[in-house]
């Protein structure tokens, strides 16, 4: 049985947090948020969440509670990886873009993807490949939101299998 996932985060620049996305804390105004706000994190989440029928990340983790006030989106991720191991899934690849108009997130690229494929570890397929992550970033080109710099927006893809 094959499964595609979507996710989708969004987040306001503002607050005292540094930025963070993909677990890399990056120089530049930070996101607004409970947690972390890191967009990444959160987009991968939800992609694999709903695919398996869990419920949405806000759901697992609200915002109203305060355990999760400013904790690592990264850790949230790994959570859920091992929410979605436990219902016998495992994740072919990752795909997700990233859409900021500063700072320049290319030169982060490649640790954003080793610390999502290190939370998705456990969803590894058994005996057999890693998971893949691909992250890419895009400016918005002076439109919308994106493009006038106020915040940061990633859409998450996610392949999942079960044998």
């Amino acid at each position: 049985m094959i499964r595609v996932g979507l996710g989708f985060d969004v987040h306001p620049f503002g607050g005292n947090s540094p930025l963070v996305l993909g677990g890399v804390t990056i120089e530049g105004q930070g996101l607004a948020g409970h947690s972390d706000a890191d967009v990444v994190a959160h987009a991968v989440a939800d992609a694999l969440l709903g695919p398996v029928g869990l419920p949405d990340l806000g759901t697992l983790f609200p915002a109203s509670d305060d355990r999760y006030r400013g904790v690592s989106s990264i850790e949230l991720l790994a959570d859920v990886a091992g929410r979605v191991a436990r219902e016998r899934w495992w994740l072919g690849n990752v795909d997700v873009v990233i859409a900021a108009e500063q700072p320049r997130l290319s030169p982060h690229v490649a640790a954003m993807a080793a610390n999502v494929e290190a939370a998705l570890a456990e969803l590894r397929e058994p005996m057999g490949p890693g998971v893949m992550v691909s992250i890419t970033p895009k400016r918005g080109e002076g439109l919308g939101f994106v493009g006038r710099a106020e915040g940061i927006a990633a859409w998450a893809v996610s392949l999942l299998e079960r044998g």
